[in-house]
């Protein structure tokens, strides 16, 4: 069975890359990385798919007179690759409604939190000074509408008393770098169906989740 080809987009580190990366490299693997495409020359990223034997690209939007030209030059080169999904990782460029309708249903996201809850910019921060108790992270089909699509997997993760941003930043990335080969394993098995706003994983396991509030042993 052939594999998914994939095209990751990042703008800067691209650690969620390197975790679908490692995840393509593990044998039996249904996906593989097709190519890195960054709108950024100087993304850090790059080096490490070029490390990795993996084709990259460069295309400056800022080349470009508008983001329709700049999408166009990226739909020609992805076809060209005959991708079949791309995957976003921390790709700092809103995408236009036309570019995401082309590619309906072949574009994922990751975004730090539980959507539909904090969606946008600063999320730890909105998600602290709410006063939640748990928050995490999304992988979801991409949309017009920002942090919006039906989504695939989740990960909770909990909102400690003493936590800064950056703390709880690095703790939602480590499940971020779980869920998203997870999500990108279960497309590329054909495993899962959207209905509607909703995902639906064929022979899932269905298992009980339970959470409690963190640290409540100490209230």
């Amino acid at each position: 069975m052939a594999k998914l080809k994939v095209a990751v987009f990042i703008s800067s580190r691209g650690t969620n890359m390197q975790s679908l990366v490692r995840a393509c490299q593990v044998p039996n693997f249904p996906a593989e990385i097709a190519c890195v495409l960054s709108n950024n020359l100087e993304a850090a990223g790059l080096k490490f798919a070029a490390e990795h034997s993996i084709p990259t690209r460069t295309i400056d939007h800022r080349d470009f007179d508008g983001r329709e030209e700049f999408e166009a030059e990226i739909t020609r080169y992805l076809t060209d690759l005959n991708v079949d999904l791309i995957c976003l990782a921390g790709f700092m460029r809103l995408l236009t409604a036309d570019f995401v309708n082309r590619w309906r249903d072949r574009i994922l996201n990751i975004h730090p939190s539980l959507l539909p809850a904090f969606k946008g910019l600063h999320v730890h921060e909105r998600a602290i000074e709410s006063g939640a108790r748990f928050t995490g992270c999304t992988v979801h089909y991409v949309r017009p509408e920002m942090d919006d699509g039906p989504i695939i997997a989740q990960a909770a993760v909990p909102i400690l008393q003493d936590d800064t941003p950056d703390s709880l930043a690095s703790r939602i990335l480590e499940q971020e770098h779980k869920i998203y080969p997870l999500a990108l394993g279960l497309v590329a098995e054909n495993r899962v169906k959207i209905h509607g706003s909703r995902v639906i994983i064929e022979q899932a396991r269905e298992e009980p989740l339970s959470l409690i509030n963190p640290r409540l042993e100490e209230i």
